[in-house]
């Protein structure tokens, strides 16, 4: 998701989430969401920056001129971060829906970072063959693979695109929903939402997704699925409620 930014499931109301051509269900993110997507994350914006700020730490060891991968780029938030903290970095942003990318090259503009963004209007596994980057980012993006099956062949796609140790940095909802832990979370989720002004209609659209529109799987089966991947042991950084980040390398 983004990243990036809120922390929802679905992309107008998340850190930065993105539409993959096996994607099970479509949604489309017109002008007017595009708009709108940052002013309703606004109130969520440190659940946001923690994870940009760990991103940028992880990946921080990378050289000067790293290639950076952003796969469901959002409106950019994450590539905007990036961007500021490591002024030579080079960026490829995919992203399907047209007004979100639009957006997302409008604040690089704005930003003076343009100039080292390539934007990709599509899916991953449109995107043409290149040299390998450094680190992809994945932010809020394979949860909505609902077979586990598809879900792995994205993040192969995603390690066949890296350097050898190379980094993806990816973040999704993760819970054991038959747990009562998981219910408990589901009332503070709650609980965010109607402190960031979210309808309540849309609210318990967000809820109800959680195993229909969004494979919300346990944390251990979400790294398992990374790890037969292609990548090492992925690595836990940060979990803010449902989302949770992890890191990997591509051996």
């Amino acid at each position: 998701m983004s990243a990036q930014n809120s922390i929802v499931q679905n992309k107008d109301s998340v850190i930065t989430c993105s539409l993959m051509q096996n994607q099970e269900q479509a949604v489309v993110f017109d002008e007017e969401r595009a708009s709108t997507y940052d002013e309703r994350a606004a109130k969520l914006a440190p659940l946001r920056d923690a994870l940009h700020l760990l991103t940028s730490l992880i990946l921080s060891e990378l050289p000067a001129d790293a290639r950076i991968l952003c796969v469901g780029v959002g409106t950019g938030l994450e590539l905007i971060y990036l961007a500021r903290e490591f002024p030579q970095w080079q960026f490829t942003a995919v992203e399907p829906a047209p007004a979100m990318l639009d957006t997302c090259r409008q604040k690089a503009e704005a930003c003076g970072v343009a100039s080292r963004c390539t934007w990709h209007e599509g899916y991953l596994d449109s995107l043409p063959v290149s040299e390998p980057f450094h680190a992809v980012t994945c932010l809020l993006v394979s949860h909505f693979f609902m077979q586990q099956a598809k879900r792995r062949k994205f993040f192969s796609q995603i390690a066949s695109r890296l350097r050898p140790q190379g980094y993806l940095v990816s973040a999704d909802l993760a819970s054991d929903m038959s747990s009562s832990s998981y219910q408990s979370l589901r009332e503070v989720w709650t609980r965010m939402l109607k402190y960031a002004e979210y309808p309540d209609q849309d609210i318990e659209n967000f809820l109800a997704s959680h195993g229909r529109d969004a494979a919300v799987l346990p944390p251990n089966e979400v790294a398992s699925i990374i790890a037969s991947s292609g990548f090492d042991t992925p690595v836990l950084f940060l979990q803010t409620l449902f989302i949770h980040a992890w890191y990997a390398r591509r051996p």
